[in-house]
């Protein structure tokens, strides 16, 4: 299984001034490449190298290396491009965005990600320290640092590709891990139901409810924050305004890694599998008003699947995606379906039987026992690659998926 690992780098001034340079020559060179490849319609690795590859080295004097993962990058970029237009991720072709994604080239950020191979990079990890190529030569002894249990994986596992990045007046290298994978427990016969929301995060069928109001008054704050320095437009407003970047997005990430453990933890003390719901495409179908369409665009429910889904791979528990239809308004002890049962946000009362229960609570039972019968049915692990982009809303469950589970493996994520 692919992680990736992310270090900080410690250059002094000398050598921050050098990665600066070559990582903003490889973009720029990037940016030529990918208006030859748009102008001559040449998307595709190899040909495209014919046509530019020794422009590349003589008008930005990058190495043979670098000019073949600059052109490299670019035709990945526009395989991005073309998998977002298929999936209708940038509208319908009458769109203002899908217009402009496919009218003009593909243009790099100067600080955009450069990637490195081993022949362009070498690791000392006793000193931890790496040697970098650079359009200065090669740099020696670039320090850097990690979390210990980072340090330990990246000397175990590292193997493939690393990418230079620059974010926040920092840089980092993200190093890609291949981490052995756990036996998979099939001899499970009930699973740990979990639903996923806004208002609770993630709520357990064991009754354990995961809050998300300090995560939702925190997006709060920074949203309102954000609008005043935006109306105030200073350049001291501005700075703050950088300073704060993605500070919402690192709370977010880090509430999801502690949550993710803790549910895969609990299933793999229990003996049991993990039950989620496929909440794909949830966005698209859901209408909201317009106080809560930010609170909706923000909730981090795919980076919790994805961190679920891996961390229970590591460990060899199954993960069994299920068809959320109806899974508030289902009554988890009679089974009766009434949209009158869903009294409130936290409140579920059986109209049939008169079961009352907590409705977070109520819908991530109905989660369990659909995933213990697809399971009792010879449905297998179902961690999605790639994983869900979408989620659920506040309006009614739908069903996504004809079988109510998919059967495939996760791609590479951030450790946690």
């Amino acid at each position: 299984m692919k992680l990736t690992v992310q270090v900080k780098l410690l250059p002094t001034p000398l050598q921050a001034a050098a990665l600066e340079e070559t990582l903003h020559a490889c973009n720029q060179a990037a940016t030529w490449v990918s208006s030859v490849a748009f102008e001559k319609d040449i998307k595709r690795n190899f040909p495209l190298r014919e046509h530019t590859y020794t422009s590349v080295k003589d008008r930005w004097g990058l190495g043979a290396q670098a000019a073949q993962h600059v052109i490299k990058k670019t035709c990945d970029a526009y395989r991005t491009l073309k998998a977002n237009l298929t999936a209708g991720n940038l509208g319908k072709s009458s769109s203002k965005r899908y217009r402009r994604a496919v009218e003009k080239p593909i243009a790099f950020r100067p600080e955009g990600a450069q990637p490195y191979d081993d022949r362009m990079l070498s690791w000392q990890y006793t000193q931890r320290t790496v040697s970098i190529w650079t359009l200065s030569g090669r740099m020696k002894q670039v320090a850097f640092t990690a979390a210990p249990e980072h340090l330990a994986r990246l000397a175990l596992c590292r193997k493939g590709e690393s990418d230079l990045l620059f974010r926040d007046g920092m840089w980092f290298l993200s190093a890609t891990c291949e981490v052995p994978e756990a036996e998979l427990n099939t001899s499970v016969t009930q699973f740990l139901g979990v639903d996923l929301g806004i208002v609770n995060i993630a709520t357990t069928s064991d009754g354990q409810i995961m809050a998300g109001r300090r995560l939702n008054r925190g997006r709060l704050r920074e949203r309102t924050l954000r609008q005043k320095l935006q109306r105030k437009n200073t350049p001291s407003a501005k700075r703050r305004l950088k300073r704060r970047r993605r500070k919402e997005a690192r709370r977010a990430r880090d509430i999801n890694h502690k949550i993710a453990k803790h549910v895969v933890a609990e299933a793999e003390r229990t003996g049991r599998g993990i039950a989620l719901e496929d909440l794909t495409g949830i966005r698209a179908r859901v209408r909201l008003r317009k106080p809560q369409r930010a609170t909706h665009s923000s909730w981090a429910f795919a980076q919790l699947g994805q961190f679920i889904a891996y961390k229970a791979r590591k460990a060899g528990v199954p993960v069994v995606h299920v068809d959320p239809a109806y899974t508030s308004r289902t009554c988890a002890e009679c089974g009766h379906i009434d949209k009158a049962n869903w009294v409130s946000q936290a409140r579920f009362a059986c109209r049939s039987c008169g079961f009352v229960d907590h409705a977070d609570r109520n819908g991530s039972r109905n989660i369990r026992h659909r995933a213990e019968e697809l399971w009792r049915r010879g449905a297998q692990s179902t961690a999605p690659d790639p994983p869900p982009t979408t989620g659920r809303g506040t309006g009614r469950k739908r069903s996504t998926t004809a079988s109510g589970a998919r059967c495939a493996s996760p791609g590479p994520f951030s450790p946690g």
